[in-house]
């Protein structure tokens, strides 16, 4: 369609739907639980959805971790439960993307930890206090965390579309497939244990996806190059949220996106507004969370943990803003 493409924003859309809220990615009540997914690797889920979940590989020679959360007091917390479940030397540190709650506690990490990411995801780290700006939405009052500090530590290391590292015995697989939530969406895969942490690139299905700089063109051809690049997958650990069936999670959001695609051009195309638009999408959560889904919210017993039908409310915002991005990318590239 014309009026789609593989257009991206320069940075993330400010604009949000009326009455718009966003998940509370604060850190007042994270506490990290580490969770075995095979030998040498562990899965960092947070205590209370959707907060950053992490995770942790190690080999016989060293360790890497997943992300390094939203101030450096969580990349510190990170640090700490890492090294309850391996003594190896902790030498790595891979993020996931861009967005400072993946990224800011990256300056908690020592000098001799090598910070590697996509190149995509360094190339946006470029304004710290946009990006203080925009995750501020979801301090929900912690907000003052970010006065904490003034620098943005920057990886270290990129890559354009794969990088394999060796820990010893234990290979760490990290691609870029395509532009999803943001530009750079980096996958953490370990073979061994057929797993792969997705950040904001995918949640399990029934889950709702923001996108903040691209449409669904380039969403689905990442999908896709996913899809037939890791055929052996199995599970994801994704950024926020349960864990999940990986396959089927890609199945489900590339069913989304296309319909996504389809609904919010067509509307574009007839000259309806924006305001109008949101109800004139299908909304996947009308009806109520998926049954597979609100069961894997049970894991969840920290007496903070939202409800379902927070996570309800959550899930039908979080496609709000799909649709507000997808008819902004249909006007940008008209």
């Amino acid at each position: 369609m014309s009026e789609l493409s593989d257009h991206l924003l320069d940075r993330e859309i400010r604009e949000r739907p009326p009455e718009y809220y966003g998940p509370n990615l604060s850190p007042v009540g994270l506490e990290l639980r580490a969770q075995e997914l095979g030998q040498g690797v562990h899965a960092l889920m947070a205590n209370v959805p959707p907060k950053d979940n992490n995770g942790v590989v190690s080999g016989t020679k060293a360790s890497l971790i997943i992300d390094s959360g939203v101030t450096p007091a969580v990349g510190a917390q990170v640090q700490r439960v890492a090294g309850e479940v391996t003594s190896r030397p902790l030498r790595y540190l891979a993020n996931t993307t861009y967005h400072g709650d993946h990224t800011f506690g990256n300056i908690a990490f020592p000098d001799d930890v090598t910070v590697i990411t996509s190149r995509e995801n360094r190339d946006n780290m470029n304004d710290l206090a946009y990006e203080k700006e925009m995750r501020a939405g979801n301090m929900y009052g912690a907000e003052a965390e970010f006065d904490a500090f003034t620098t943005w530590r920057l990886p270290d290391v990129v890559f354009d579309t794969r990088a394999e590292i060796d820990l010893g015995g234990t290979t760490v697989e990290l691609h870029r497939f395509g532009p999803g939530n943001g530009p750079g969406d980096t996958i953490v895969y370990v073979p061994s244990a057929r797993t792969a942490w997705t950040g904001n690139f995918l949640c399990p299905a029934g889950s709702a996806h923001m996108m903040l700089q691209g449409g669904p063109v380039p969403y689905l051809h990442g999908l896709r190059a996913m899809k037939a690049g890791l055929p052996e997958l199995e599970t994801i650990v994704p950024g926020h949220g349960p864990m999940g069936d990986g396959p089927q999670a890609i199945d489900a959001l590339i069913a989304y996106l296309e319909r996504l695609q389809e609904e919010v051009s067509t509307a574009y195309r007839a000259g309806v507004p924006i305001d109008e638009v949101y109800d004139r999408c299908t909304d996947p959560w009308a009806g109520g969370l998926d049954p597979e889904f609100a069961a894997r919210l049970d894991v969840y017993t920290s007496p903070s943990a939202p409800t379902k039908a927070d996570y309800l409310g959550l899930c039908r915002q979080l496609h709000r803003i799909c649709v507000l991005t997808t008819y902004r990318i249909c006007e940008k590239v008209s």
